[in-house]
């Protein structure tokens, strides 16, 4: 594993190199999805003869924003929530863990970034579904990306031995062990980048007026609640993570509560959508 790499006096951490590669590709694809879908320029006037230019200037800086700041807090959510977890260890020596490029935890960045997320949509006046409709498939990509730095650095996210063909070990790892085991953050990347296509393209029935039964808004966001969920619950029975609640891990419980959230939110929109399709 490459847990640094090394360029002269320069040390780079690869997990915070990919982290910043996940951030970026969840900035064109964000800005991407509101280009098409109209958002770029939400609220604004531009002059006919440099609409395109303006429009595109627009999406770069509302895309850029609801990367970067989201990014950023999700970060300080990871590395709070982490600390958190084991008190004891935190408060007996407090600035020596939080200044340390180690340990961040997945549901605490999800829930700081979902609400920074929101709030920084919300400032830009962009209908709630939608922006988060917008976001789902950068989210889910930048996680998969996010994970390729979990892979290289070798951070203990891994799997459970295994005699499978594809099992690895991390013996220079930052958790370093010398068993084969699971390569989690593989499967991590697959699944996501899976997950990631399938919701952009759930745009197309979105946008589709002459379809029977176009996908109402919060359609792609409740689609990324229940996949993702359902991909993490299941990776979890085969990494090494501490069991907590009703032996899950806080992950694990996190994920379950994510896919019963997907659920529920398809499950109003789909009556919402019928009713309002009745009475009109």
């Amino acid at each position: 594993m490459i847990p640094f790499l090394h360029l002269g006096p320069l040390t780079i951490p690869t997990f915070g190199l990919m982290v910043a590669c996940a951030m970026l590709a969840a900035f064109f694809v964000l800005r991407a999805d509101l280009e098409r879908r109209g958002l770029a320029s939400s609220g604004k006037e531009h002059a006919s003869n440099s609409a395109g230019a303006a429009s595109s200037k627009s999406a770069n800086a509302e895309a850029e924003l609801l990367v970067a700041i989201p990014c950023m807090v999700g970060l300080a959510g990871a590395k709070l929530y982490h600390l958190l977890e084991s008190p004891t260890d935190f408060f007996a020596h407090p600035l020596a863990l939080l200044i340390s490029p180690y340990g961040f935890a997945w549901f605490g960045g999800l829930l700081a970034g979902f609400a920074a997320f929101v709030w920084v949509g919300r400032r830009q006046r962009i209908p709630l579904l939608t922006l988060l409709d917008a976001g789902s498939p950068a989210a889910a990509l930048g996680y998969g990306i996010g994970r390729i730095g979990c892979f290289l650095s070798g951070d203990g996210d891994y799997g459970i031995p295994t005699s499978l063909p594809w099992g690895m070990s991390f013996p220079n790892g930052l958790v370093p062990t010398t068993q084969r085991v699971h390569p989690t953050p593989i499967y991590e990347l697959i699944v996501a980048c899976a997950i990631a296509w399938f919701l952009w393209r759930m745009f197309d029935r979105q946008r589709s007026a002459l379809r029977n039964n176009p996908l109402p808004a919060g359609s792609v966001f409740a689609a990324y609640l229940v996949l993702t969920g359902l991909a993490r619950f299941l990776v979890e029975f085969i990494r090494i993570n501490p069991r907590s609640f009703l032996g899950m891990s806080n992950a694990q419980a996190g994920s379950l509560a994510s896919f019963i959230a997907g659920i529920i939110l398809w499950w109003w929109l789909a009556k919402s959508f019928t009713r309002r399709g009745n009475l009109a």
